[in-house]
């Protein structure tokens, strides 16, 4: 029959380690433990990322990737920006438009010392002016 000619390509399949069964093996005696010692015993298990008392890779790294869940209004400072006078109406789509805005920002703030001029203007809820220029 074709079938018990079959074999497994050769390299394949490996012999298992056999550790622990004596000298003439090569795995015998410490039973590629090393010597003696905590490691050498059994249950022994290091903690994740123990560097042997010198300091973690994760400690030595510096803190990353904090995201604020407070969201902030992009703040356009009139005194700054003198084209904003120009406009007819202010709205968070206009103000995209003449302004590096981005587009996650869902609230504008005009600050500055004539920023009260513009409050007959401003025709969205998104774009408020500062509370001290009221």
């Amino acid at each position: 029959m074709a079938l018990e000619k079959l074999k497994p390509a050769k390299g394949s399949v490996k012999k298992i380690k056999r550790v622990g069964r004596g000298q003439g093996s090569g795995m015998g005696k410490t039973s590629t433990r090393g010597g003696k010692g905590q490691t050498a015993r059994t249950g022994y298990k290091a903690k994740r990322g123990f560097e042997g008392g010198q300091q973690p890779l994760q400690r030595r790294l510096p803190k990353v990737g904090f995201r604020s869940k407070v969201s902030k209004p992009y703040v356009i400072n009139v005194d700054k920006a003198k084209k904003i006078f120009d406009l007819n109406d202010i709205t968070i789509d206009i103000l995209r438009e003449h302004f590096s805005i981005p587009l996650y920002t869902k609230e504008v703030k005009i600050i500055g010392t004539k920023a009260n001029e513009l409050i007959t203007k401003i025709k969205d809820e998104a774009v408020r002016v500062s509370g001290s220029t009221k």
